[in-house]
């Protein structure tokens, strides 16, 4: 079992910079895929971002490429999305989610653990 707290969320200005973290607690947090995951009132959700048990695999949807990155810090039971350039249309609660399964996980039926999530505003 692993629980998933997303923090870091808030309003800013388009053009400007937000740190999303998620802690996770219980057992082998390194050894999970992990995603973030996005949506927005009146959407579905959408893949945003995932990585490998390692760190040393990313995969990003196609609309955030270039401008968020992924990373994680093990030791600290810890996974990062930094999202730069936010634009309004990156208005959404984000949501971060761990997978037992390897490589590159996109799709959120795949993943077995889930964040309460945090919201994201975007002002233009």
């Amino acid at each position: 079992q692993v629980q998933l707290v997303e923090s870091g969320g808030g309003l800013v200005q388009a053009g400007g910079s937000l740190r999303l973290s998620c802690a996770a607690s219980g057992r082998a947090f390194s050894t999970y895929t992990m995603g973030w995951f996005r949506q927005a009132p009146g959407k579905e959700r959408e893949f945003v971002a995932a990585i490998s048990w390692s760190g040393l695999n990313t995969y990003y949807a196609d609309s955030v490429k270039g401008r968020f990155t992924v990373s994680r810090d093990n030791a600290k039971n810890t996974v990062y999305l930094q999202m730069n350039s936010l634009k309004p249309e990156d208005t959404a609660v984000y949501y971060c989610a761990a997978s037992r399964r390897l490589g590159v996980v996109v799709a959120g039926a795949e993943y077995d653990y889930w964040g309460q999530g945090t919201q994201v505003t975007v002002s233009s």
